[in-house]
């Protein structure tokens, strides 16, 4: 690759900055496009790409600003400008990009760490030049440059923009824009470009149900209907008390010893604690509660210590209808004022003070909407499947993509941001352990405005945040887990998220505090280039990152399977 050609000179730099340098353009024709060996050159336009010459280096710039000098300009004429007058010589500005090695000038360095000289001579960079620097964006020492995937062509010139997947991903990616900008075909884009272009799976939280499957790649699964559930057995304590909700002081003491409790019956196979077991008929033991008002402490500290490890583990192996009753049953006194080694009689305070989670417990198992989504009376979902073993087999299995569809999830109660977080916890616990480091995932989240930044209050107002997908972001990435958001409302997502967004794919935005929230996560999104959001076009966004140098405005190409985002229409009478 040739990176000077006189056959493609522009002028001479006369001006240097350490943020810009200017460009004197001998004559005024030199401003025009021109074609050459078959192939157009934007010239001295404003948004033309540029190349300076320097010592055993180079350095690509962009044109930002064109004027004429003082003197000149009183002397324009309207036939000045029809002829073209060669003797006008007009003063360009040029942000510096980043820079080149001579020798080996297909490959850009990040930072510029040295200026042009006053002198340098300007030439005007080809499309194939500037599409090989773009390729070469987020390429690491050793890695293929042919690596690089076809997501769109830049808007300035029409050049075609192939851009490694690990510069989109490997830090995580956010996708932005209001409705109608685009977005939503950018999300299909990119899952395309993952599925064609690498062996890599991606999971899609899919919150409307507007990404239609296609059948080759694509595992779907609709959530909420009761065909897939996910196992309140494989949730955390943490998870269920998002639920249960439980008052810190007076309630959580009581929940974690029922759920002890009823954790203690599960693993009693010897009955060995019979003596809190009620007695049918039969002279059988119901092992449904443990009955410990008036009781001996000392078998069941005997049996507790033996099993604590199981019993603190933080998970949820109990069998839930049995829990109000179970949380009743430990509203006793500590002591008996007869006996200091056995449990008191039944306090009543205590179980005025617990109504409340007793009540929530008994909702939660009698309600439809959390039925279908934890399976907490599973014996009324005929034929309903694990999606954990769903998700383990899909990683397993030849499939690409996974499509979780909560279109069918009910917006209340907070089920589906519970259930999103559950499943956050999961891909982050997968990850944690070593999964993903082989064979990295990419975890794309739609309307992700609807599941972050969420937080779960008790009934004294204490907040418990949803953070699962929080945590991914900040550690995931080391263990090959990478997330991908997509949102027409950066505003609403933690900050803490958004700042770790290595790349960034920004649509129109035109709410002030969108855009502030964008320059402050990422630092290449400069206000220079923040002025273009509102104006961009459908399908034309701003994307910047990490491993970006410059800012690329970019036409994104359409996906082959379209989502379902189109807008209903209104229609006349």
């Amino acid at each position: 690759m040739k990176p000077f050609d006189h056959t493609k000179f522009l002028g001479y730099i006369c001006d240097v900055t350490p943020q810009y340098v200017r460009m004197q353009i001998p004559s005024a024709k030199l401003v025009h496009s021109f074609y050459l060996n078959g192939k157009i050159y934007l010239g001295g336009a404003v948004g033309s790409f540029v190349v300076i010459e320097g010592q055993n280096i180079g350095f690509l710039g962009r044109i930002t600003e064109l004027n004429l000098p003082q003197s000149e300009r009183i002397e324009l004429t309207e036939k000045d400008f029809e002829e073209g007058n060669p003797t006008f010589h007009p003063m360009a500005k040029v942000e510096l990009l980043s820079i080149f090695n001579q020798y080996t000038p297909h490959k850009l360095i990040k930072t510029a760490t040295c200026f042009p000289a006053i002198g340098a001579k300007v030439y005007s960079c080809s499309d194939d030049q500037l599409a090989n620097y773009i390729a070469g964006f987020g390429i690491k020492e050793g890695e293929n440059i042919n690596d690089a995937v076809p997501i769109g062509i830049l808007t300035s010139n029409l050049a075609s923009c192939n851009i490694s997947l690990n510069s989109l991903f490997g830090r995580h990616c956010a996708v932005l824009g209001t409705t109608g900008g685009g977005k939503s075909w950018t999300v299909a884009t990119l899952i395309e470009l993952l599925s064609d272009f690498s062996s890599n799976k991606c999971i899609i939280i899919d919150a409307t149900g507007e990404y239609a499957p296609s059948p080759e790649t694509t595992t779907s699964v609709s959530m909420g209907t009761g065909e897939y559930i996910f196992d309140y057995h494989n949730l955390s304590l943490d998870e269920l008390f998002f639920l249960l909700r439980p008052s810190s002081k007076t309630q959580v003491p009581k929940l974690m010893e029922a759920i002890r409790s009823l954790k203690m019956i599960e693993l009693d196979k010897k009955n060995e604690l019979q003596g809190y077991y009620n007695i049918n008929e039969n002279h059988e033991f119901i092992k449904t509660n443990l009955i410990k008002a008036g009781k001996e402490k000392r078998p069941y500290e005997v049996f507790r210590y033996k099993h604590i490890s199981i019993l603190e583990d933080n998970l949820c192996s109990f069998d839930f209808k049995n829990l109000a009753r179970q949380i009743t049953a430990e509203c006793i006194w500590d002591t008996n004022r007869n006996n200091v080694l056995a449990w008191g009689d039944r306090n009543d305070t205590d179980v005025s003070n617990c109504v409340s989670l007793i009540s929530r417990v008994n909702n939660i198992y009698s309600t439809a909407e959390y039925n279908q989504i934890f399976g907490f009376n599973r014996e009324t979902l005929k034929g309903s499947q694990d999606v954990l073993e769903l998700i383990n087999k899909f990683l397993e299995g030849k499939e690409s993509i996974l499509r979780f569809d909560f279109s069918k999830v009910s917006f209340d109660y907070q089920v589906r941001e519970i259930l999103v977080n559950a499943i956050g916890n999961y891909f982050l616990k997968c990850a944690r352990s070593g999964k993903f480091k082989t064979k990295p995932i990419v975890v794309f989240m739609d309307e992700a405005h609807q599941f972050l930044n969420k937080n779960i209050t008790d009934e004294y107002f204490t907040a418990k945040p949803l953070d699962a997908f929080e945590k991914i972001s900040k550690e995931a990435r080391k263990y090959g887990l990478f997330l991908c958001i997509a949102t027409q409302m950066p505003r609403d997502i933690p900050l803490g998220t958004l700042s770790q967004m290595g790349a960034f794919i920004v649509h129109r935005l035109i709410n002030e505090q969108d855009k502030k929230a964008v320059e402050a996560a990422a630092s290449a999104a400069n206000r220079n280039c923040l002025t273009y959001l509102p104006v961009l076009g459908e399908g034309e966004a701003l994307i910047v990152g990490v491993d970006f140098p410059m800012p690329l405005t970019v036409k994104i190409n359409q996906p082959k399977c379209k989502p379902n985002s189109m807008t209903p229409k209104l229609k006349s009478k």
